[in-house]
């Protein structure tokens, strides 16, 4: 096994020069390893000590998906890991079952120290090498048809590139460029011009201090840790993506700078980013609307609100809404822009009081990466998200007063910088405020710049309490019970005069949204399509209260109270399924002993239909 094994040696090339003596000796302290399809040998940038040689099967050379060659039985890879400490410069995976033996520096300095016959085959090999090279480099300056065929395919190779390809030497001289080259540099004559020149300062400074930094070593192959920016000769400017490259003798060192003009990607990757965060707020949007009901207005308050919405929807001029907490400005800032000209823009909206302070103004207008603690990245506002459409500022009143002139330049020259940014931003949006507070007391107490709020009311519009609408509040009532029904799989219920009038008696503080938390909350706990409303409302009246409100209302007959209590009772029979007594039963609805309501049922004539 051991003659086997040294005769193997013997025939790879690295070891072709060591006599079988020595061979023997570094034998005894080689290992085998064994790799099975697609396992990694040892990856590129790693720190290599070993070599290996293929006993058995194949494997590739590779950097990443870029597939440099191929090795099989008798070849060798990673000598140089017996000699320097060096990262590997490519990567090394096995095509197939594969079969290696491995070398490690350790037992390979060890046996050059210790085996002067060895050292000396080893350094035979080495110059064995150099003669090649030069033998080769000699047979083709001896030979203009291969140099041509090789210029020709190298020509053929760097010309057909669609990126830029830029070789140059070690004093920073042009050498060789492609057609992308010369497009991207703006000039087809730049043999021995300073590469640098061609790249703004901080750019040239990476590039110099890449090479300068790589002297010492034979080979590099590195990704461009920046993006750089190329100026060409007509003082166009683009952003480009690269590798640089190391190649040469130790007399003459040239680099390979490859660039990708990223400028289009980038423009892709930012609108992309917009459209995904406008996405983004759209969808949280849609998750915060008081409700998917639209404006439901039979009172004339509110058709007078829906009105100024009609006159001013068309227009570009500030609004700023007026209403108490839950009335529903959100829907009304919904509908001005839903019925404007910027209605296929999106519409942004931001609360001006559920933001912290110190972060309000990132918020709004944006920050750039590094503008303070904890902004890793750069942020586009909700300004320029809403750039061409809509921006809501709901809760306008809250806005510190510091941020207050940033706003108002916006609204006075529709342009704003960024945090951290000296860079100004022109926008074009339409603005529309909303507060439950009194802007204009605020601004008398200091408390509000007043010249904020008059270029903010330009076009008040006031959102009546949901107290003051009328019959309303059932309208919507009603409307809100059909939706969570469907929503959660309810049976409908229908309001009575009764609970028309509960509704209606009840002050409504939370206003709309009160009513739409309460109608939900109703519907989940009521039971066979019966609502205990006198048990939801709060501070509930309806044993003293309600009579007396609807006896001041009108006066009925008896008749009228005969009809009515029919109807009344009709309905808890329907909608308990003509179940008189018990728990879910008519008479416990109607709060009657199940006797007393039989006797009524009889007494009015009411018979269940077949």
């Amino acid at each position: 096994m051991a003659k086997t094994l040294i005769n193997f040696l013997s025939e790879i090339s690295f070891f072709s020069e060591v006599s079988q003596e020595s061979l023997k000796h570094l034998c005894n302290h080689i290992t085998e390893e064994t790799y099975i399809k697609n396992e990694v040998i040892f990856e590129k940038d790693t720190i290599g000590n070993s070599m290996y040689a293929v006993l058995k099967g194949s494997v590739k050379v590779h950097d990443k998906g870029h597939i440099y060659g191929t090795l099989s039985i008798g070849d060798c890879f990673g000598e140089y890991a017996l000699i320097d400490n060096e990262t590997r410069s490519a990567s090394v995976t096995a095509i197939e079952s594969t079969k290696v033996l491995k070398i490690e520096r350790e037992h390979f300095l060890d046996l050059i120290k210790k085996d002067s016959g060895f050292a000396q085959g080893i350094l035979s090999v080495m110059i064995k090498r150099h003669r090649e090279l030069d033998t080769i480099q000699e047979r083709l300056a001896s030979s203009k048809q291969e140099i041509e065929i090789a210029n020709s395919k190298m020509k053929g190779l760097i010309d057909g590139a669609m990126d830029a390809i830029i070789m140059f030497s070690d004093d920073f001289r042009i050498v060789l460029t492609n057609p992308s080259a010369n497009i991207l540099l703006e000039n087809d004559d730049t043999l021995q011009r300073n590469v640098l020149f061609f790249f703004d300062e901080d750019s040239a400074h990476l590039i110099e201090s890449i090479v300068k930094a790589e002297d010492d070593k034979k080979s590099i192959n590195n990704y461009l840790p920046n993006i750089v920016k190329v100026i060409g000769s007509h003082n166009t400017e683009t952003l480009n993506e690269g590798t640089i490259s190391k190649y040469g003798t130790d007399t003459k060192t040239f680099y390979t700078l490859i660039l990708r003009n990223i400028e289009e990607r980038l423009v892709a990757e930012d609108k992309i980013n917009l459209l995904t965060k406008q996405t983004q707020y759209l969808a949280e949007e849609i998750q915060e609307l008081t409700s998917s009901y639209g404006i439901i207005a039979e009172d004339k308050s509110m058709k007078d609100a829906l009105n100024l919405i009609h006159q001013v929807a068309k227009t570009d001029a500030t609004v700023l809404i007026n209403g108490e907490t839950g009335t529903g400005k959100e829907l009304v800032a919904r509908a001005i822009h839903k019925e404007s000209n910027r209605n296929d823009k999106p519409l942004i909206r931001i609360n001006c009081g559920a933001i912290p302070a110190n972060l309000i103004e990132s918020e709004l207008f944006g920050h750039e990466k590094g503008a303070f603690t904890g902004a890793t990245i750069s942020r586009k506002g909700r300004f320029l998200l809403a750039d061409k459409g809509t921006i809501f500022l709901d809760e306008i009143g809250e806005m510190p007063l510091e941020l207050q002139p940033k706003l108002l330049r916006i609204i006075q020259e529709g342009e704003f910088d960024p945090v951290g940014s000296s860079k100004t931003i022109k926008v074009d949006v339409r603005i529309i405020a909303a507060t439950h507070r009194n802007l204009f007391e605020f601004s008398k107490a200091g408390k509000f710049r007043e010249d904020l709020y008059y270029r903010l009311n330009v076009f008040p519009i006031e959102v009546p309490a949901l107290r003051n609408r009328g019959n309303d509040v059932c309208l919507i009532a009603s409307e809100m019970i059909t939706q969570f029904s469907k929503k959660l799989n309810k049976p409908i219920v229908e309001l009575s005069e009764t609970e028309k009038a509960l509704l209606t008696s009840y002050k409504w503080p939370g206003n709309v949204r009160e009513l739409q938390n309460l109608i939900e909350r109703a519907v989940i706990v009521s039971q066979n399509g019966i609502i205990n409303w006198g048990a939801i409302i709060p501070n509930n009246t309806i044993s003293t209260d309600i009579p007396q409100a609807s006896i001041k209302e009108k006066i009925l007959t008896s008749k009228e109270l005969v009809a009515l209590e029919r109807e009344n009772i009709l309905k808890a029979l329907k909608q308990t399924k003509w179940k008189i007594s018990g728990i879910n039963g008519a008479a416990s609805l109607l709060q009657l002993p199940p006797t007393t309501l039989t006797s009524r049922i009889k007494a009015l004539g009411i018979e269940r239909p077949i």
